[in-house]
């Protein structure tokens, strides 16, 4: 009974000050809004990923050079490593030493820009192999063929390129026989990628495919490579296709202790794990500099309580004149704050998944994506708990100086 009636009482005094109220809710429902983007943006960020990477289907398997990252910082050093050569392709396409190779195929990251007639673009060039790509991507050319194994060996200056980039470049004219320059080469646009979007890390109308061996020799001047795809036949064998890569790479290498390995191998679920643990790291890192935000939302319900305790002397005096308790008077005003934190929680979660389903239903339209929003349940429910914490951690310092006020002083406040 009593509890009832102090919140009754405290929430007409709310009501009563709906301005102040608004505002004092104000940097809560802010930071409780943003941690629910957040959250939200990162969820449908991991699934699309996690989408992607299991559309390759589980036979196929990453060979990446240097040491393997510990951690996002590391990602740097792998992709600088020049310890993935020929002599390591010839010796795993050797069927003595990984029986259950179907298909491998490196590749190598060509920065720069391609022109046409006075028009340039930015995309991602990448040296690889063309057939592979089809078969990974099960992605067959627009128009155009894609360029086979003999482009490759024998260095040919030819290139598939994606939708977006032909219609950057080339506008509504064929592209196919066509030259585009690459590092002031000449390379003949030989096949035109069909409208995909994006696929995994990278977007497939905004991809350029040269041979790679093309991009060692003549664009980058290497002889190494910044990746390598393997397909297996059987993925019920992959365990020890993995085994036998790394033994194989080992012996070519030199190296006998494992710890000591310049190369890493990368499974489907390898892959899932390593974007999991990215996420969550920045997901973590973002919430807890939107945290700030809801301990500054904390100091506001501080600060407006005190105002309003000094508001509300006379009122607090004639209370205690009438048989109010200091324990009644820290109650009611603790009450007020917790209310007001709640609500302000609850309104930053509704505001939060408004915003977020915008923001990702903006981003996929741009961006030509397939983002799924999803109400980030825990997140909202900790936000509204983290709420109604602020608003008694907060409330307290208020609620006591209440509290201490003597009924004579306040009775004379004007």
């Amino acid at each position: 009974m009593f509890y009832r009636q102090t919140t009754k009482t405290a929430v007409r005094s709310l009501l009563a000050n709906k301005s102040r109220s608004v505002l004092t809710i104000l940097g809560i429902v802010v930071g409780v809004a943003s941690i629910i983007i957040i959250v939200s943006i990162g969820h449908g960020a991991k699934k699309l990923i996690s989408n992607e990477i299991t559309s390759l289907g589980s036979d196929i398997v990453w060979i990446e050079p240097g040491k393997q990252p510990k951690g996002p910082t590391d990602f740097a050093g792998a992709l600088l490593s020049n310890t993935l050569k020929i002599r390591d392709i010839e010796a795993l396409k050797n069927k003595n030493n990984v029986p259950n190779l179907l298909n491998i195929a490196p590749a190598v990251m060509v920065p720069g820009a391609v022109a046409y007639m006075g028009e340039t673009y930015h995309p991602l060039i990448t040296g690889w192999s063309a057939s592979f790509f089809g078969k990974v991507f099960n992605i067959q050319p627009k128009s155009g063929v894609y360029f086979g194994e003999s482009a490759i060996q024998s260095r040919e200056k030819v290139a598939v390129i994606g939708l977006k980039v032909k219609n950057e470049l080339f506008g509504e004219s064929d592209a196919i026989g066509k030259n585009i320059r690459i590092k002031d080469k000449n390379f003949k646009v030989v096949g035109i990628l069909p409208k995909e979007g994006q696929i995994m890390f990278f977007n497939i109308d905004d991809l350029v495919l040269i041979p790679y061996t093309t991009a060692q020799s003549q664009l980058l001047g290497i002889d190494y490579y910044n990746e390598v795809w393997v397909q297996v036949k059987d993925i019920n064998k992959i365990d020890q296709t993995i085994l036998n890569v790394k033994q194989t790479l080992r012996e070519m290498h030199g190296i006998t202790n494992p710890d000591k390995d310049d190369f890493y191998v990368l499974t489907q679920q390898n892959m899932l794990d390593q974007v999991d643990g990215i996420l969550k790291i920045i997901t973590a890192l973002l919430t807890s500099i939107v945290a700030v935000s809801l301990l500054v939302g904390g100091v506001g319900v501080m600060n407006i309580m005190l105002v309003s305790v000094a508001e509300r002397t006379r009122e607090i005096g004639l209370r205690k004149a009438v048989g109010a308790t200091n324990e009644n008077i820290v109650h009611q005003f603790l009450l007020e704050a917790i209310i007001l934190t709640i609500i302000g929680g609850l309104i930053g979660v509704l505001f939060g998944a408004v915003f977020a389903f915008a923001i990702i239903s903006a981003f996929s339209h741009i961006a030509g994506v397939s983002i799924t929003f999803t109400f980030p349940t825990s997140a909202a429910i900790i936000g509204i708990a983290v709420s109604g914490i602020a608003g008694l951690v907060f409330g307290i310092y208020p609620a006591k100086q209440a509290a201490k006020k003597r009924p004579i002083d306040t009775l004379r406040y004007e």
